[in-house]
């Protein structure tokens, strides 16, 4: 289920909002778990790194766990919950990825120093997998580039296609300065892509099938160090809704499909380690929850 999207269940959340008030351990955990894909996804991609978006959403939900107490009922939880949930986001430590990835102009200059080499087709072919880690990679430091307040947006927005009604609600924004916001992100995006990258404009020099053959070279795309390109089977536009009004630009329509291929992550190990922590009377009692 898409927590943001038209199917989204108020009825089934404030079930599990009652039980979880009343001490119900069980539903407290089943209510993480209707979010914590969603939620992780995101993170995924605004913090670019793997490790950091778990981290990043512990910290979310133990976040949302000690303040459930003060939901009032008074509004949609899955809006109560998603603010909580990105002001962590925007007013959390500064990660790897953002120390890696600090403007546009940087990584233009990353990709132009890195040889286009020639590639066979066979190359090409044998490749493929590599190529199509590279390509998430540089998507994702792509929006890396952006604001923090531009990149969560855009990721909610624009990669994971939440209806701007919705969006605007979560964000406390009004719809006109929402779109204003969204638009400015998205167009940062499509403005580099269309300067820089080939599957976008043909004229750019910039190709993936050989910057991958220099980087794997270089021994930085062996398949231990995969982020994305691992054989998760979910992609990003698994959760953005099949019925969103696309934009008429074909520009756009690429850009977009592009970024709702890259892979997501919906397997989560058994024992995490909100597990442990809803399984722990004392927290649970510092909670308020027990």
């Amino acid at each position: 289920m898409n927590p943001l999207g038209e199917n989204y269940s108020e009825d089934r959340n404030i079930e599990l909002v009652r039980a979880s008030l009343k001490g119900d351990k069980h539903a407290l955990n089943e209510l993480i778990k209707l979010h914590r894909s969603y939620i992780y996804n995101i993170a995924w991609k605004f913090t670019f790194d793997p490790m950091d978006a778990e981290d990043l959403t512990q910290e979310a939900l133990i976040k949302v766990i000690t303040k459930l107490s003060q939901f009032k009922f008074e509004s949609q939880f899955r809006t109560w919950l998603y603010r909580i949930v990105f002001n962590e986001f925007l007013q959390s430590k500064r990660r790897r990825g953002e120390k890696q990835f600090t403007n546009f102009e940087d990584q233009a200059e990353r990709l132009d120093s890195i040889e286009n080499t020639v590639v066979s087709e066979q190359e090409e072919r044998d490749l493929e997998e590599k190529i199509k880690e590279l390509r998430y990679r540089c998507l994702s430091g792509m929006i890396m580039c952006l604001t923090r307040e531009q990149r969560l947006l855009f990721i909610v927005g624009e990669t994971f296609g939440v209806d701007h009604n919705i969006g605007a609600e979560i964000f406390d924004l009004s719809k006109q300065n929402y779109r204003i916001k969204l638009h400015r992100a998205r167009k940062d995006i499509i403005n580099f892509m269309q300067d820089k990258c080939g599957l976008m404009n043909p004229k750019n020099p910039c190709r993936c099938a050989k910057k991958t053959k220099t980087m794997h070279q270089r021994g930085y795309l062996t398949d231990d160090k995969r982020m994305f390109n691992v054989g998760y089977k979910t992609k990003v536009a698994d959760y953005a809704e099949k019925n969103l009004d696309m934009v008429a630009d074909i520009v756009d329509h690429k850009h977009l499909q592009l970024l709702r291929d890259v892979p997501a992550k919906d397997n989560f190990d058994s024992t995490t380690v909100l597990d442990e922590i809803l399984g722990d009377k004392e927290l649970l009692d510092f909670f308020e929850l027990n």
